[in-house]
């Protein structure tokens, strides 16, 4: 790993503990234990800064996307287990997604820098594209619809995990909304 990722991640764990206001490039030399201004190096202002941290975010977000493996045969068990691998694969990253949530909220006003983590992203559709695929080899009447429904569940119960709200039965309440998905 390069000294870009290397502080793309610093960036990604000192946002997840203390939110957008913690990124600072001072902030991220420390965290990565690199020379005061290092940072500067790589991202001259705060706006490149926050898209560093952005990319990686996504970078690794497709790096899960792309080991994700669907089954041949699928049926409502398999997708709950596809979409529970998929999440346990997420929860693992809990510094680049509590990073996300947190970039979520304070870019709501900024297009361009929230757009790679939204459905807007490439990687995002790719993984709408995915869940889709699912969910229509398994005869739901509507999977187009039923897979950004599908995702933002996975979102919702990755933040539960993240925030550490309240425990969840992932595998519960995957299997219960596959369930009553009306079938064509």
């Amino acid at each position: 790993m390069g000294r870009r990722e290397d502080l793309a991640d610093a960036g990604v764990r000192l946002t997840a503990r203390g939110g957008v206001r913690a990124l600072t490039h001072r902030a991220v030399d420390a965290e990565a234990g690199v020379p005061a201004g290092s940072t500067s190096y790589y991202a001259s202002t705060r706006r490149e800064l926050t898209a560093l941290v952005v990319a990686r975010i996504t970078e690794q977000l497709a790096t899960e996307l792309g080991a994700l493996r669907l089954p041949r045969a699928l049926d409502d068990a398999t997708v709950v287990e596809v979409a529970a691998t998929f999440l346990q694969a997420l929860a693992d990253r809990a510094d680049a997604q509590a990073a996300r949530l947190a970039l979520l909220l304070e870019l709501r006003g900024d297009d361009t820098l929230r757009a790679p983590l939204t459905d807007a992203d490439p990687v995002r559709v790719a993984l709408l594209s995915t869940a889709q695929d699912l969910l229509d080899r398994i005869g739901v009447a509507d999977p187009a619809g039923s897979a950004v429904d599908l995702v933002g569940l996975v979102d919702a119960l990755l933040l539960y995990r993240v925030a550490a709200i309240a425990p969840m039965d992932d595998r519960a309440v995957l299997g219960a909304y596959v369930a009553g998905l009306p079938r064509s």
